[in-house]
């Protein structure tokens, strides 16, 4: 790590005061006492360039002031050998660099959260906090938990986490468990939590606040239990389209058949959809055959509906919000026993006025989204959400048309420019659907087959996705 500017002046008259100290008697500075009177972090970038402070972090800069530093042989730092340059320690000041090998959660009990000044004739141990780098929460598994289950966040640093603060004011301090590696934590969602935002993870490394979208519902569009209108209007034994409700003509024959399904996890959530219904999984084909496009699809009612009209949700997230931080949410459920993998994939449309035919046709010129949850990282990996409920999320700036024209003309648009073009459309329906067409994605060359998958989904909503950042030192404006 270079030295910043505000360092080496600090430097240049350290290095007079060690010319004087030179001169000194070496055993006098071997055995002379050492005290530690305050630890200082050096930031050229910080409107306090020395400042002093309760903690450090892994790659970090302090300067030590105290007396007896002259004749310093060995540094420890939660019992690790630092390296230190001799040429920058005085005999009341000393800079450390603290190394990024240094354990945390990992440094034995004895010498954690210490700081060993050791010389040929004495040492002395100072208490000092320790940490790696700042937390950082990337995503939360279940961003619309039932109370009782257990919520996985996952991102970095998040060690020994000791304390969760959720949306309004409800503080969780038990039942928390938190990976040795920081990758991710657990809690249990706890009764009474009914506001929506951030969360605010606390731990060994410091503090870590979540998106803004944690137990968010307040833009919700469909949770096929009475928030939010269904719209069905083609239905047939062998159509694409998902029914809402039983419905007979007079001859006593179904026009419309409930597709829902009661929730295969048995949380409590009520209805949901099965995106491929049973009279498809059940068919002479045993499926949806490969190639093909619009395999199903469900829709909300759309045009004239005062629900599918979003401006009602300028309330709750203001017009000029930019897309990079808004998104859209749902819940997903695939069973363990039968992982998604090689075939298949869900879209996701802004309005109606799609084809349906998915990646690689005109659709990504639309406002679409696609969602392949069997390929990451360049290779085909079984899905499944283990057992439990999982959110996707889907920021309107990745959004097909909308990240074309940001990666094209740098300008990025509003929520209000989201709710505009689906009101702009003749049926402005918000919907999603299966599709099996042969496609490439993220690297990844697919030849369809035949899809024969439970994929249940629920609760589309409109979220926030804006992380507020986390300050060492809030207090202080910089």
């Amino acid at each position: 790590m270079k030295l910043k500017n505000t360092i080496w002046l600090y430097l240049s008259a350290m290095l007079v005061a060690v010319c004087f100290a030179a001169c000194s008697d070496d055993d006098a500075d071997g055995s002379s006492p050492i005290t530690v009177t305050g630890v200082y972090l050096e930031d050229q970038e910080s409107s306090v360039p020395d400042r002093l402070v309760e903690f450090v972090r892994l790659g970090q800069v302090i300067r030590i002031q105290g007396s007896g530093f002259a004749g310093m042989r060995k540094v420890y730092v939660n019992g690790y050998e630092t390296y230190f340059n001799p040429v920058y320690v005085a005999d009341n000041s000393m800079l450390l660099q603290v190394s990024s090998s240094t354990p945390i959660t990992s440094a034995a009990e004895d010498v954690r959260n210490t700081i060993h000044f050791v010389k040929t004739g004495t040492d002395y141990v100072h208490k000092f906090i320790i940490r790696s780098a700042s937390p950082a929460i990337q995503r939360i598994e279940n961003t619309l938990p039932m109370a009782g289950e257990t919520v996985r966040v996952f991102g970095s640093g998040l060690q020994e986490i000791t304390q969760v603060d959720l949306p309004g004011g409800v503080v969780v301090t038990t039942d928390i468990e938190s990976d040795e590696d920081g990758e991710y934590f657990t809690f249990v969602m706890p009764t009474g939590v009914t506001a929506g935002g951030a969360i605010k993870a606390i731990g060994a490394n410091g503090e870590a606040n979540s998106p803004n979208y944690f137990n968010y519902s307040s833009c919700m569009i469909l949770n096929f239990d009475g928030k939010g209108t269904q719209g069905v209007w083609s239905w047939s034994e062998t159509g694409s389209m998902l029914g809402a409700a039983d419905k007979k003509d007079d001859n006593g024959k179904y026009t419309q058949r409930d597709e829902r399904a009661d929730d295969p996890a048995h949380s409590g959530r009520g209805k949901c959809m099965q995106l491929i219904p049973d009279r498809m999984l059940n068919n002479a084909d045993g499926g949806i055959a490969a190639t093909k496009t619009r395999c199903t699809e469900v829709w909300t009612a759309g045009t004239g509906n005062a629900d599918d009209d979003w401006t009602w949700m300028y309330t709750h997230i203001p017009a000029t919000t930019p897309v990079t931080e808004v998104a859209f949410q749902f819940d997903i459920y695939v069973p363990e026993s039968n992982p998604w993998n090689n075939t298949g994939y869900i879209e996701v449309m802004l309005y109606n006025n799609v084809n349906m035919a998915g990646i690689g046709s005109d659709d990504e010129g639309q406002h679409v989204a696609f969602f392949v949850p069997w390929i990451n990282n360049g290779a085909k990996t079984p899905y499944t959400t283990e057992g439990r409920w999982q959110t996707v999320t889907i920021p309107f700036s990745e959004w097909a048309v909308i990240a074309k024209g940001i990666a094209e003309d740098g300008k990025i648009p509003t929520f209000s420019d989201i709710v505009d073009a689906r009101l702009a459309k003749d049926y402005y329906n918000f919907g999603m659907g299966i599709v099996n067409n042969d496609f490439k994605y993220k690297g990844v060359e697919v030849k369809s087959t035949l899809l024969h998958q439970k994929v249940y989904v629920d609760n589309w909503r409109i979220v926030p996705y804006q992380t507020t950042p986390s300050s060492d030192f809030p207090e202080v404006e910089e």
